[in-house]
């Protein structure tokens, strides 16, 4: 609940990482703080493949434990799933079993639900388990039975761009292949934000049409464009260099992030912000925002009796 106080914790399991990666996770946690309120699971990629299969199944199980015995919010980090599905093939393969797509086994899929559903919460218990799956695109490929089964499984999904990678913009994030099946049941008033949905809903569209022109661009030129296509042109590129990025150690609120967004929805014409209600632009829209609504005119009735009054 937006501005609440609770109890949280985090479970962190890497799962194949070389010996200067655990390094890297430690002195970060250690640097900032975290290490106090983590619970660290570290299987090295020179360990056993067999630990690696249980190495998140004992994070979940620890995990469940601080959630749902000392009511505490719990969020644990799963990296990287695609070492752990290697490990299901190499043990797959060493049991001599038939294999599936690109020999992985075929109980893949099953395996991996019983991990990622077992994030949630329990009908009476106050806290929850919140889960953040990490893993890496074999050949940059989405269709890889890796992210494929997993994005068939979990509520959501965000997708790292390696050109945004290229650009210099941190975090690299791909914003029109992520998603969040949950995401409408979790913002609002007393949540978020009365107008989230509504901006969320017109940076995606304005973004994605204006990367759709990039395409344009490259064939007929900038001089070709329209006025319009040209400020969705650059309104994709404020999107990536404002929005999208953020600093390593910056803690930007939801409210700052709307604003920003409402700044950036401001280098169009309001009659291109076709998503958003009247109501919010007259809120929230930097051109309206501090002033006052227009007073109604007064009625005939009333000046009728202001006569009335008058003459008595």
């Amino acid at each position: 609940m937006l501005g609440a106080a609770e109890e949280f914790s985090v479970v962190f399991a890497a799962m194949g990482i070389t010996s200067e990666e655990s390094q890297h996770f430690m002195y970060d946690f250690e640097r900032t703080g975290a290490l106090e309120r983590a619970v660290v699971f570290m299987n090295l990629a020179d360990d056993p493949a067999v630990e690696r299969l249980i190495t998140p199944r004992l994070a979940l199980t620890a995990a469940e434990y601080l959630a749902y015995e000392h009511d505490m919010h719990v969020l644990v980090i799963l990296t990287d799933i695609t070492n752990y599905c290697e490990a299901l093939r190499q043990m797959g393969a060493a049991r001599e079993e038939v294999p599936g797509r690109r020999g992985y086994p075929g109980y893949m899929y099953t395996d991996l639900a019983t991990n990622y559903e077992r994030a949630g919460v329990i009908k009476g218990r106050k806290g929850s388990v919140t889960q953040f799956s990490i893993l890496s695109m074999p050949g940059d490929d989405i269709t890889h039975p890796i992210p494929d089964l997993s994005g068939y499984i979990t509520e959501g999904q965000i997708v790292i761009s390696r050109e945004l990678h290229m650009k210099g913009i941190f975090p690299p994030v791909n914003v029109l292949p992520s998603l969040s099946r949950l995401m409408n049941s979790g913002i609002g008033p007393g949540r978020t934000r009365d107008d989230h949905k509504a901006v969320s809903d017109q940076l995606y569209a304005a973004y994605a049409e204006g990367k759709d022109l990039r395409g344009l661009v490259a064939i007929v030129g900038k001089e070709a464009l329209s006025e319009r296509d040209r400020k969705l042109l650059e309104f994709a590129d404020l999107f990536e260099d404002r929005f999208v990025r953020q600093g390593m150690e910056e803690d930007r609120s939801i409210e700052t992030t709307l604003d920003l967004g409402w700044e950036l929805l401001a280098s169009l014409p309001e009659t291109q912000l076709t998503r958003i209600d009247n109501k919010f632009i007259e809120k929230y829209h930097p051109s309206h925002r501090g002033k006052k609504p227009a007073e109604a005119p007064p009625s005939e009735s009333t000046g009728e009796a202001e006569a009335e009054a008058t003459a008595e």
